[in-house]
């Protein structure tokens, strides 16, 4: 089999530049390990969990990858804001992903980032934990990504364009704007790998990626049919209907799900609803709420929220995670090749 070699490939030790995005109520043990057995790398998310339910995809994980001890090569997900609120529960969830020995640890959207990066440095230095548990940072600009890099140190930057599914800057640029953006204000000395995130669902954008410049590319809409996937037989159904211009923004889908809080500017893409529509034109959003759920109930695909990406549309069967993982190799692989033809000596 072709191999792509990248940085983010000889920084974790695998064979394919995808990595699984941390998907709340999607991305658990299972997909997680799943991924990570084909040759890319998964991340779990804990958002919205106990430390029961936690424990239990990290048993899971340990379970799948028969590893009944050690570090794990798989990561874990967090938010900043979440970790910022007063007595938050999600620092023990930090600190069980970290006891766990996961490869990795990522951070988006907060107000003080670099707080939580130092928690697990610290967290290394004092448990003499080698190697280091790597620090991703999620970006939106060219700005956050200077910061992440200058600042924090951080050893992955995600520069996440519009086009991502689940939550993200309601201003962030298209990923193909981003990406080259980024590299072009790093330093090459100073650059870490680069991961392109939003609109993945194909090998051809793995390779479009990997030409800009990027190391590898996060996917999370392309698993969302696997059938490792925690997503509800509803969620996936209302995936299986969607088409490419089903996935749209809006800070209502947080409204009608009661998951509020969100830093100034972040949004969500997610699957259209009649829901949204009608709140973001003057109705009631208790009533909407409650018909909302009674829709969910009966199993309405129109009435569950389903977080998803503009490449939602190429998205229309279930799949084993690890079939996923090595049809989106294979195809960048066959388009990096066909891309080489086009140049040659005049």
């Amino acid at each position: 089999m072709s191999t792509i070699r990248t940085a983010i490939t000889r920084l974790l030790g695998i064979r394919i530049p995808i990595v699984l995005a941390p998907m709340a109520g999607a991305s658990g043990g299972a997909l997680a390990s799943e991924v990570s057995l084909a040759g890319g790398f998964g991340f779990l998310s804990p958002v919205y969990t106990g430390i029961e339910k936690f424990r239990n995809e990290f048993d899971i994980v340990r379970s799948t990858l028969n590893r009944p001890s050690g570090p794990l090569p798989i990561g874990a997900g967090f938010l900043g804001w979440k970790l910022e609120e007063g007595q938050s529960p999600h620092l023990a969830l930090l600190e069980l992903a970290l006891e766990n020995g996961v490869q990795a640890i990522w951070f988006s959207f907060g107000e003080d980032l670099g707080r939580w990066i130092e928690f697990v440095r610290n967290y290394d230095h004092k448990s003499g934990k080698t190697p280091r548990t790597l620090i991703f940072v999620q970006v939106n600009s060219v700005d956050e990504a200077l910061l992440a890099v200058q600042t924090w140190k951080a050893d992955v930057l995600v520069a996440q364009g519009i086009e991502s599914g689940g939550h993200g800057s309601a201003s962030a640029p298209p990923v193909m704007n981003l990406v080259p953006q980024i590299l072009s204000a790093l330093p090459p000395s100073e650059a870490p790998p680069v991961l392109a995130a939003g609109g993945l669902s194909s090998g051809a954008h793995l390779a479009a990626f990997l030409t800009l410049g990027a190391a590898g590319a996060v996917a999370g809409t392309r698993f969302l049919l696997a059938e490792e996937s925690l997503y509800s037989d509803v969620q996936k159904r209302a995936v299986i209907a969607a088409t490419s211009g089903s996935a749209v923004r809006s800070y209502i889908f947080d409204q009608l799900r009661d998951t509020t809080g969100w830093p100034a500017g972040v949004d969500g893409r997610a699957l259209a609803m009649p829901a949204v529509a009608a709140v973001e034109t003057g109705a009631d959003i208790t009533r909407i709420k409650e018909e909302v759920a009674e829709g969910a109930n009966r199993g309405d695909i129109r009435s569950v929220v389903a977080w998803a990406g503009t490449g939602v549309g190429q998205v229309d069967r279930p799949q084993p995670a690890k079939e996923i993982v090595r049809e989106l190799h294979e195809a960048a692989v066959a388009h990096l090749k066909a891309s080489s033809a086009l140049v040659g000596d005049a």
